[in-house]
């Protein structure tokens, strides 16, 4: 594609990657194939290729964004999967991030808007406040319809009917292998995650730990600074981030580590591109070790020695590829291969017939469990389940035996 930046445009690092990007792209529409927003509304503008032509417009031409040029962007998923069909390798997350930043800082929002993502950038990356809002959001369920906007009704149906204890295995501390030591890692706790469910971070810590990895729980470590940084908030989604890269260089110049895992794959599409995020900034160099390292949990389970199953009863598993995990990270196979080792969404997923489902996104598994009755866990819930740790709640909460141990197929 032919781009039409000034030299004094192209000054800006941003404008200089928004336009290596634009330049690839040759107009082949093999995004709009696999684009779900296309697929669903059938707008050109609506897909990868439309919202690239929206992009470079609103950009070249310096132009404030208007209301229809904004509700494409925002419409657009971050799936990822017009990357992983693109034959011209056109890197469209850099270029999204980089519009919603645009947008963030040229666009007036009508007030509802701005109140809510001023509310949920203030409330989801803060454990502590966002056990707050679930509780204020299981008592007032029953009022919900009496709420104007749709999308609060949608964000309370969903909440959680229960919330979890806090779990002190959160906090900054080290875990010491059972086995001989084979790593030392660093876990991300994450944000979310800990007040939605936190039996996936006490699985990862029990089964990395059975494994023979030192797992350590960084002081001053949290939020990956995701949900701000699709927003468009870049300064807070920065300061978020630097925070963990800070903690976790200190790890890495101290007694060392061998990867930071991270069992929300969301956020570990994030961490992977804190070199990229940081590029321009002092944190450059830190930022660049600390994405060499991170690793979903299924690469760092793939590099252990797993047991051999002791199973004795077959159990039939459908596994979700969470977007970010299979399009954002370009892993597509080694949760499945994790798990069968042992031996459109719902609907697709329901007709296997299966006894669980596993996902390995906090995200993903909140949006799927609040449209099925099968238990949906994490893929490290099964597998410590399977290598001797306890069954998973959610399949105990549906009434499957506590004394089964399962064949995963």
């Amino acid at each position: 594609m032919q781009t039409t930046f000034t030299p004094e445009q192209l000054t800006d690092p941003g404008i200089q990657r928004a336009n290596e990007i634009l330049r690839a792209c040759v107009h082949c529409g093999f995004c709009t194939a696999t684009c779900p927003t296309y697929q669903v509304l059938g707008d050109e503008l609506d897909s990868p290729r439309g919202r690239i032509y929206l992009i470079k417009d609103m950009l070249e031409n310096e132009r404030i964004p208007d209301a229809k040029t904004v509700g494409h962007i925002d419409r657009c998923l971050s799936c990822l999967a017009c990357m992983s069909t693109c034959p011209s390798g056109v890197h469209y997350m850099h270029l999204i991030d980089h519009a919603r930043a645009y947008v963030e800082n040229h666009y007036k929002r009508p007030v509802t808007d701005r109140v809510l993502r001023w509310v949920l950038a203030r409330i989801l990356p803060y454990p502590g406040r966002f056990r707050l809002a679930l509780l204020a959001a299981k008592i007032g369920r029953p009022f919900a319809r009496l709420l104007p906007d749709p999308r609060l009704r949608a964000m309370i149906a969903m909440a959680p009917k229960r919330i979890p204890p806090v779990s002190r295995n959160d906090d900054p501390q080290s875990f010491v292998p059972v086995a001989p030591r084979k790593m030392r890692v660093a876990l991300m706790t994450g944000c979310a995650q800990k007040a939605l469910n936190t039996d996936i971070n006490d699985a990862t810590i029990r089964l990395l730990t059975r494994l023979g990895c030192e797992v350590v729980i960084a002081e001053g470590a949290g939020c990956c600074g995701a949900l701000t940084h699709h927003m468009g908030k870049e300064d807070e989604s920065h300061a978020t981030a630097a925070k963990n890269i800070r903690a976790w260089a200190a790890e890495m110049d101290g007694a060392g580590l061998d990867a930071i895992v991270i069992n929300t794959s969301g956020c570990g599409t994030t961490v992977k591109d804190y070199g990229h995020m940081f590029r321009n900034e002092p944190l450059a160099a830190d930022a660049v070790r600390v994405s060499k390292i991170a690793m979903d949990v299924s690469e760092v389970l793939s590099k252990l020695d797993f047991p051999a199953s002791p199973a004795a009863q077959e159990m039939r598993v459908a596994y979700h590829a969470a977007c970010s995990l299979q399009h954002g990270q370009k892993i597509k196979t080694l949760p499945k291969d994790l798990l069968k080792n042992k031996a459109r969404k719902i609907r697709t997923l329901e007709a296997l017939t299966p006894d669980v489902i596993a996902a390995g996104n906090i995200g993903c598994m909140m949006q799927i469990g609040s449209g099925t009755g099968v238990p949906v866990v994490h893929t490290v819930e099964l597998l410590d389940w399977v290598t001797g740790g306890p069954i998973p709640p959610a399949m105990g909460a549906h009434g499957r035996p506590k004394s089964d141990i399962p064949i995963l197929r």
